[in-house]
């Protein structure tokens, strides 16, 4: 526990430090808010509330995306040599794992919680039983995408190769998972691939908490883009959330095995010249 406690730490106090890492983020939330909004009052007609249901998905790809992106830590750990140093160390490497993703889990929710109180200040009307309903849904999501994006770190090794597989994998299904653009409106030919998408189930599970629509039919949460009817059998948000939790565990384990198994050893590392 304490290996996992000081690569906690280490990484709460180099984020703390990285004040434009977190400026970023919040300003890009922000800027996909103000656009996104236009574009629903413009093109969406007879959606309740469709500034409310454009908030609740730019708060779980917040989550998402800065859990995902935490990982570049990892690769300036590895590529300054610093990883090598942590591993001659006392601590396992299943502890360094751990204390990754525990530590993008933390900062992905943290930002996520920045965006819910603006989101409050916009109009989103919450209660404490959906804020802590939503709040296990942001760790979740932190959880499951801190353990992809260490899987995906490991195995690049590298900024460069780590920036290629986020630009042609994550970005493509961030917009399809129906966080900025309903799935309703998009075309048919990409319907396989929003299903297929597990970002898909991230979005509806978190918008049917953040929205209260607990007491809507199937028929009517289909119709509002938050569960989807595959084949004449419908997944619910629930069912989502089932999903998400099984890529999480499954996540997870590849990571931890993958870190443990990864040698370092042949990770070219940079050197300022002086």
């Amino acid at each position: 526990m304490r290996g996992i406690k000081a690569i906690f730490i280490r990484n709460m106090i180099n984020f703390t430090r990285d004040k434009m890492r977190f400026i970023f983020t919040i300003f890009m939330s922000v800027f996909f808010l103000f656009i996104f909004s236009f574009v629903m009052k413009a093109s969406i007609s007879g959606m309740d509330h469709p500034i409310n249901y454009l908030i609740s998905g730019i708060i779980i790809m917040t989550v998402f995306q800065t859990a995902l992106n935490s990982s570049m830590s990892t690769i300036e750990d590895i590529s300054s040599g610093f990883m090598k140093e942590i591993l001659v160390s006392p601590v396992t490497r299943s502890q360094i794992s751990i204390g990754q993703i525990l530590s993008s889990t933390v900062i992905s929710v943290c930002q996520g919680i920045l965006i819910v109180i603006m989101g409050v200040f916009m109009g989103l009307n919450l209660d404490l039983i959906h804020l802590v309903e939503m709040l296990g849904v942001m760790v979740l999501v932190g959880a499951t995408f801190s353990s992809m994006g260490l899987y995906l770190a490991t195995l690049a090794r590298n900024s460069g190769n780590y920036q290629i597989l986020i630009s042609v994998v994550v970005m493509p299904l961030t917009f399809l998972s129906g966080a900025y653009i309903p799935t309703t409106v998009m075309p048919a030919f990409l319907r396989p691939i929003v299903y297929l998408n597990p970002l898909t189930y991230t979005t509806a599970i978190f918008r049917f908490i953040t929205l209260k629509m607990e007491g809507l039919t199937s028929a009517a949460l289909v119709k509002a883009g938050v569960a989807y009817n595959v084949g004449g059998f419908t997944i619910l948000p629930y069912m989502g959330l089932l999903i998400i939790s099984i890529i999480g565990i499954a996540f997870f384990m590849l990571c931890v095995n993958k870190f443990n198994t990864a040698d370092f050893s042949k990770v070219k590392v940079f050197k300022h010249q002086h």
